[in-house]
């Protein structure tokens, strides 16, 4: 049998709460050559149970169980496993829309691009705005796309892991992981390390994700938000490293010195608009 095209990757950790909205969405997805590693990150809770009775009625769903070690560990641990010509990324708390890995294969495989990113939701209780800075359908090279980071590099859309689709080819050519000594932005600085690889990026317009802010992670008070800029600070090397190699560094200093205020607005509440779409049905 050949191996699955795509690997979604979805760290477990005392999420029962929200884990089976979030598998469902997995299972309902429309494009159906995928495996999903569970990494049941030594959970207290019923999320076990809840991986367990996905990966027992459904062979794509694969349960890896270990103690506590973190995010960073459990990403790295299912890379490790992993089989798909592309690997994609789910937190456990948050869900897919149905069409999903579709738009996210379809762009890879129609332009070539080693990076796909999109739009999402971002949901907060029932309340639900889309995000989003390329607003159009655009392939980049690695430099236009860098440029184009400078705009927001701090923001959830080219920080995150969760909105885009990656080459297993590249990530492990480059023996590329995540940081495991590193709590905050470990991803973020995953995304510097991957673009620096890439030949192509590519855009797509369109929401995928539902990311669930819930209210134990909201931004509420001036010290959060100074450690926050404070862990932007200690990742902006990494950030400035990319642009020195790209040889952009010295043609847009200015701009890549605005990822300081980039940091320090990042994450900031709008206003959101009434919910937009309720989650798939199993």
């Amino acid at each position: 049998m050949p191996p699955p095209l795509v690997t979604l990757i979805i760290p477990v950790h005392n999420t029962a709460e929200y884990l089976k909205e979030c598998l469902d969405s997995v299972r309902s997805q429309t494009y159906r050559s995928f495996e999903a590693l569970l990494i049941n990150d030594g959970s207290t809770d019923a999320s076990a149970d809840i991986c367990r009775s996905f990966a027992g009625a459904d062979s794509r769903f694969i349960l890896i169980d270990k103690p506590n070690t973190g995010v960073s560990d459990s990403r790295n641990r299912a890379l490790d496993q992993a089989q798909g010509k592309y690997l994609q990324f789910l937190d456990s708390d948050d869900w897919l829309t149905s069409d999903a890995t579709a738009i996210l294969v379809h762009a890879a495989e129609s332009t070539g691009a080693d990076l796909t990113l999109a739009h999402f939701y971002r949901v907060v209780g029932e309340r639900m705005a889309q995000r989003g800075h390329i607003k159009k359908e655009q392939v980049f090279t690695r430099q236009e796309f860098a440029v184009e980071m400078m705009k927001a590099p701090a923001n959830y859309y080219y920080g995150v892991l969760w909105n885009k689709l990656y080459r297993r080819s590249i990530v492990e050519g480059n023996h590329l992981r995540f940081p495991t000594d590193v709590s905050w932005c470990e991803d973020f600085l995953f995304n510097l390390d991957y673009i620096e690889h890439t030949r192509l990026v590519s855009a797509v317009p369109k929401p995928i994700y539902y990311y669930r802010k819930r209210e134990d992670s909201l931004v509420s008070s001036n010290i959060s938000l100074r450690r926050t800029v404070a862990m932007k600070r200690a990742t902006f090397n990494d950030y400035k490293d990319l642009y020195q190699k790209l040889d952009l560094y010295e043609e847009q200093k200015a701009k890549i010195y605005s990822y300081f205020l980039s940091a320090a607005t990042d994450g900031a509440i709008s206003p959101l608009s009434p919910k937009l779409e309720k989650p798939p049905e199993s």
